[in-house]
């Protein structure tokens, strides 16, 4: 088995020709911002083709619906700027700290 890494999200999604590369972040437990948050720093990147991507895209929204119906997260509609609805966001039952709250950080 490999080992496994923390990551509190995706930074950025890079797509270039045929390769899509994924940085995954983490909070730092040093480095602040302006605003005295912990700034996201790069920790590892996923690369792989982009058919594998679209697949991997599929199966993660599978998992998302899967815990929609469990009630672990839910989706609620984010108001547009133009009167438009926007897409749903997903909000998990647990947040209340905020969207990238870590127990790991105090605010």
């Amino acid at each position: 088995m490999q080992d496994e890494v923390y990551s509190d999200g995706i930074a950025e999604i890079t797509i270039t020709g045929p390769i899509v590369r994924i940085d995954l972040m983490s909070l730092s437990p040093t480095e602040r911002d302006a605003k005295n948050n912990p700034k996201p720093v790069l920790r590892q990147r996923i690369v792989m083709p982009i058919d594998a991507f679209a697949n991997s895209v599929e199966l993660m929204q599978k998992a998302v619906n899967g815990l929609i119906e469990a009630g672990a997260i839910k989706q609620t509609p984010i108001p547009a700027s133009n009167g438009a609805q926007a897409p749903a966001s997903v909000e998990t039952a647990l947040a209340g700290k905020g969207r990238n709250a870590s127990p790991n950080f105090s605010s």
